[in-house]
């Protein structure tokens, strides 16, 4: 046997990828990291180049994934229990630190229980598996990440059972609820916390007071869910995320440690009930091995952190780069999304002046993500910037001075 006519077929597919404009491009691979000297934050360096870059393209919000106090919770867990748990958690795979965590997770984020995952991706797609029945409606974002959307495509709940409303607009959220047949006995409203290209939050205030009006319809009420990945750790008053920053709790609570902590996984939080049911019907929990307890360890201690001080200190400083670099953009004429995260698109709004303000931005040492049409649609071309606490005002200043050079050239 011999994969030689698949290898033609998928070649033929990655060909119309690339020429639709949809292919990814080539991985740069991370070779070096210096450490934040001479006012400067840390820079890296990409194999086949000697420059050094700052990257503005970093989920890392808390810049926590070379904190000392993580590294040191991580080899001790290691050097305690190994490098690998060697079983699947119901079969004698949760560890000390395992438990740990989601005690912890679920204290952070004011829910009675969580549980750990591999990471959001999977989280999204075990509390669909979950919490779904063939009596069940999902509502959602219409920009929502690509996880929920996987995950409410694996319910297999059929199309009629699915609404979509238009990003952010509660009057469409309404006719969504109004349509929703009078037999279904359970609504999931689903939604991102912060929405990761565009660096605007979900309201949540307004959702749950419009769900809670229709929960009384539905033999198991109106569910609200927030997947607030880039909001965990990085947004918010104390660090607790979009919820925090509304000052309205969803009923259940999806996030990652992948992002403001620094570290690997993702979390549900909920209900005892609701998070026992993840324990025993989410296929992507209960079939794979779980999280090393050296992350386990080292997710914990960015909680700790997160809570501290120091980490106070830290939103205080992400918070005032961002204004810094949001206030840099406007002075210099650029037009952007407002709102206080981290994520701060400017909306560039042409195809071909977005490649070359990447490539340009490169050229200077900034890495950063560029989107385009057909990704996006023509006209909403945008470069994503994500701010993070490591880096510094003269940082800032440095990547304003390249955006205004390329603007006057």
């Amino acid at each position: 046997m011999s994969t030689d006519k698949l290898d033609i077929s998928l070649a033929n597919e990655l060909y119309v990828l690339k020429n639709e404009g949809r292919a990814k491009i080539p991985e740069r691979i991370i070779t070096a990291y210096t450490p934040p000297k001479n006012g400067f934050g840390p820079r890296y360096r990409l194999k086949g180049s000697n420059q050094s870059f700052i990257r503005l393209n970093s989920n890392s919000y808390l810049s926590l994934s070379c904190h000392p106090e993580l590294i040191k919770a991580a080899d001790q867990a290691t050097h305690e229990f190994g490098v690998g748990p060697g079983a699947v958690r119901f079969i004698d795979g949760t560890f000390s630190y395992h438990d740990q965590l989601e005690r912890r997770v679920a204290k952070f984020v004011g829910k009675p229980a969580a549980k750990i995952f591999n990471s959001a991706y999977t989280s999204n797609c075990g509390l669909a598996l979950s919490i779904s029945g063939k009596k069940t409606h999902w509502i959602g974002d219409q920009l929502n990440h690509n996880s929920i959307i996987r995950a409410m495509r694996i319910t297999n709940i059929p199309r009629e059972n699915k609404g979509i409303f238009k990003h952010n607009d509660m009057g469409d959220l309404r006719h969504c609820l109004d349509e929703v047949r009078p037999d279904i006995e359970r609504v999931i409203v689903v939604f991102d916390g912060i929405f990761s290209m565009r660096g605007d939050y979900a309201p949540i205030d307004q959702i749950q007071e419009i769900c809670a009006e229709y929960d009384a319809r539905f033999k198991d009420g109106v569910i609200t869910v927030v997947d607030d990945s880039h909001g965990i750790g990085a947004y918010g008053d104390t660090g607790r995320g979009t919820p925090d920053f509304c000052n309205s709790q969803p009923d259940i609570i999806v996030g990652t440690f992948g992002k403001a902590f620094g570290v690997n996984g993702g979390f549900i939080a909920g209900s005892d009930t609701i998070i026992e049911s993840v324990r025993q019907k989410a296929d992507t929990y209960i079939y794979t091995n779980p999280l090393s307890v050296a992350d386990c360890a080292a997710a914990s201690k960015a909680l700790d952190i997160c809570d501290s001080e120091e980490g106070q200190q830290l939103l205080a400083h992400l918070r005032e780069r961002t204004h810094q670099f949001r206030q840099g953009l406007e002075d210099l004429g650029f037009e952007s999304i407002p709102g206080p995260h981290p994520v701060v698109p400017l909306m560039v709004r042409d195809t071909q002046k977005t490649h070359d303000l990447v490539q340009y931005l490169f050229e200077q040492g900034v890495l950063v993500v560029g989107l385009t049409f057909p990704v996006v649609p023509r006209g909403d071309e945008t470069i994503r910037f994500q701010i993070n606490a490591a880096h510094t005002p003269a940082d800032i200043n440095y990547v304003l001075d390249v955006l205004k050079q390329f603007k006057h050239r």
